[in-house]
């Protein structure tokens, strides 16, 4: 689909879509430039306030992703009016505004039409210094690769829909997925990284294939070290998938050797399609402990080494 998209000849334009990195960035004077992302999605939880809070801070992690601060945001909703009452939509947009309130950004409006099935999501602008964003094409070989969320919001959503688990099982995936990655963002920005970029649907997988493409590296991924959210393992080995998860493993068979030792619930966790996941940052090692430190401070949900950048084949992963 990105062959449709014009290539950028502007020397204003610093990222656009050529490296399938997590916003646009368009430099409007010396010391500055602003970034801007869009995103959003069908619910995935059963609560409306819930999943307006999940769907704001996935939209706002793009900008937080690329080193930047967030300004103002922009709703967009598809809601079927003639079925679900629009009281129901007012708490979705309650939950939205209060995350992007949290987030320091002003909402100032948006745009709905009549759909069959309700989305919700955000236009999000923010703003960075030109020469310090964080893009996903800058990882080198030796650096360490650091994840700040555990993964498996996929599986463990689709086994609420599924009622194989009940919702309170969900307490803990919910607080992470409204949790902002702005504290990752600025950990990040204050020690220096190479690369970033946030996980969401395409996986992990997929996302650090990505930013290993963008940045003609390889890398090896140590899977034990991966944070998962409990039961996921057991859940996914069960057939709790989503078929987007499936989709990314099916896609990641040609970039991706898996050890013999890795099984296959393992290996769909790995691909599993997650809402609002963490930053993974590819790090220098000699400043690995002081991101650590500030990620602490921080007290992001998780800052796990899950593996490092090599050189190799751009783009390919090997996972032990």
């Amino acid at each position: 689909m990105l062959r449709h998209v014009p290539a950028a000849t502007d020397p204003r334009i610093l990222v656009d879509a050529a490296t399938r990195d997590d916003a646009a960035v368009f430099q409007v004077a010396p010391d500055r430039a602003l970034v801007a992302t869009v995103d959003f999605f069908t619910p995935i939880v059963d609560d409306a306030y819930d999943f307006g809070r999940i769907a704001a801070a996935n939209a706002l992690s793009d900008i937080y992703a690329m080193g930047a601060t967030p300004l103002f945001a922009l709703n967009l909703v598809g809601w079927p009016r003639d079925v679900l009452p629009l009281e129901l939509l007012g708490e979705v947009l309650r939950g939205g505004a209060e995350v992007a309130a949290a987030a320091g950004a002003f909402l100032l409006g948006g745009h709905s039409i009549d759909d069959p099935e309700p989305k919700y999501g955000m236009v999000v602008l923010g703003e960075v210094h030109p020469t310090e964003v964080v893009t996903n094409a800058g990882a080198r070989a030796g650096d360490a690769l650091v994840l700040t969320k555990p993964i498996g919001t996929g599986i463990l959503t689709t086994a609420l829909k599924r009622e194989v688990v009940p919702a309170s099982e969900l307490t803990a995936a919910v607080t992470v997925m409204t949790t902002l990655n702005a504290g990752a963002a600025r950990a990040m920005r204050a020690v220096g990284v190479h690369a970033a970029t946030d996980v969401t649907g395409f996986g992990l997988l997929g996302h650090l294939h990505q930013l290993l493409a963008a940045s003609a590296v390889a890398a090896r991924l140590d899977a034990a070290r991966v944070p998962v959210f409990p039961r996921t393992p057991e859940l996914a080995g069960g057939g709790a998938v989503p078929g987007g998860t499936r989709r990314n493993l099916a896609a990641a068979q040609s970039t991706v050797a898996f050890a013999a030792t890795v099984d296959d619930p393992t290996r769909l966790l790995l691909a599993d399609a997650q809402t609002s996941g963490g930053l993974l940052i590819a790090v220098a090692p000699n400043r690995l402990d002081a991101l650590l430190t500030a990620l602490a401070a921080e007290r992001t949900p998780a800052r796990a080494v899950i593996g490092q950048v090599v050189a190799g084949p751009a783009g390919t992963i090997e996972v032990r």
